[in-house]
């Protein structure tokens, strides 16, 4: 018989809002429907439920890197992921050769085929030299559209989106094939202009990669790309949300704008997410991790942030405590919003019938005590 385990008395987040002393049923690897009368599993009153976290953008965690072309160390950083409530991410590269990239984009494809990513997020080579941020810019290429075609083949199939600089030469030529392909186009390490970038979304690019970091800043006769991705409709802006990379009122102000179900929060972390300071590698890069925040540690970008070091869960905890956001508008961060985007909505990022039963468990203070993913713990809650 399958196995049901019944999750009772916690908060818990549901995309109709929070349910008071709420109950989560799992069958199997699925959430359930509730039966009356069900004797609970678990008791986790005092606790929360919230979905199970989706990272959209994510290069690395534990030590290692998904650039590394190792199954198994990508393998690590998956894991190191999911004990902090990730259960779902894609994975994302970082600048280098296209031929290195695409042997990458192989070993990644075969994870995602046999269900341990939801795919591949290509970050350059395809961006601009004057917004490089931690990517080497003696690799970094105009986006050709022959070029960008021979990384989503690379990916068979599992490719689900690229960031590139759309002023550059076949910038928006690349746009409207990647759309065309079904593959999300992102702005990002951009240089771009206010006009060119609602051409680039015009074109079909959906995604705001971190906005505000690596793009021009918003000024008030020359708004950048900050301005049009924050307004139209159609695009969704992601935040990296761990206190370095946005000062709080920057991220008050983009979900003022943008409104709490176009943002998706994600890590773009390197491989010193959930590990202590020292050296660590960022694709061909090395990179100094002190006091929690990774820099590239020499070359021309020496000094430049390189991603983060953060976990979703603190991401979470750090909106709802310091950013004072309404856990439901944190949650659609985390995971409806990126699930949605990604096009698994389907079966991750709520907490309903028929859905994978991912989720976390925080405590009052909102930090996780328990992760579950398709019906597994993965994080067991020391409570009963």
């Amino acid at each position: 018989m399958v196995e049901r385990t019944v999750l009772d008395g916690a908060r818990v987040v549901l995309p109709t809002g929070v349910v008071e002393h709420g109950r989560v049923t799992v069958e199997g690897t699925r959430v359930v429907a509730d039966a009356a009368g069900e004797t609970p599993t678990w008791d986790l009153t005092g606790h929360w439920i919230v979905p199970g976290f989706v990272d959209m953008h994510v290069h690395g965690g534990g030590g290692a890197s998904f650039s590394s072309g190792d199954p198994e160390e990508a393998l690590t950083a998956v894991r190191a992921h999911r004990a902090h409530g990730t259960t779902t991410m894609v994975a994302s590269t970082v600048t280098g050769d296209l031929d290195d990239l695409a042997r990458q984009a192989a070993v990644l494809a075969e994870l995602t085929q046999q269900g341990d990513l939801a795919g591949v997020h290509f970050e350059g080579p395809f961006i601009s030299p004057h917004r490089c941020g931690a990517h080497q810019p003696e690799l970094l290429r105009d986006p050709d559209p022959a070029d960008v075609r021979k990384l989503v083949d690379a990916a068979h199939g599992t490719a689900r989106m690229m960031t590139l600089a759309p002023e550059l030469p076949g910038g928006l030529e690349s746009v409207r094939m990647l759309a065309d392909l079904g593959v999300v186009a992102a702005v990002g390490h951009t240089d771009s202009t206010y006009e060119a970038t609602l051409d680039a979304i015009e074109a079909g690019a959906t995604v705001a990669t971190h906005l505000f970091n690596a793009m021009p800043t918003l000024l008030h006769r020359a708004p950048g790309p900050i301005a049009a991705l924050l307004e139209d409709e159609r695009v969704t802006v992601e935040l990296i949300n761990d206190g370095t990379h946005l000062h709080p009122a920057v991220l008050e102000l983009a979900f003022a704008r943008a409104g709490a179900d176009r943002v998706a929060f994600v890590t773009d972390a390197m491989g010193a997410a959930g590990m202590s300071d020292g050296m660590y590698a960022l694709g061909p890069m090395r990179v100094e991790v002190k006091d929690a925040v990774a820099r590239i540690a020499d070359g021309p970008t020496a000094g430049s942030i390189a991603g983060s070091t953060l976990t979703l869960d603190t991401a979470f905890r750090r909106a709802v405590t310091v950013d004072r956001l309404p856990v439901e508008d944190a949650v659609a961060a985390l995971s409806a919003n990126p699930a949605r985007l990604l096009g698994v909505a389907d079966r991750v990022g709520s907490l309903e019938p028929g859905k994978d039963a991912d989720l976390v468990v925080l405590d009052g203070a909102f930090e996780l005590v328990g992760v579950m993913r398709k019906g597994a713990w993965l994080v067991r809650p020391e409570v009963r």
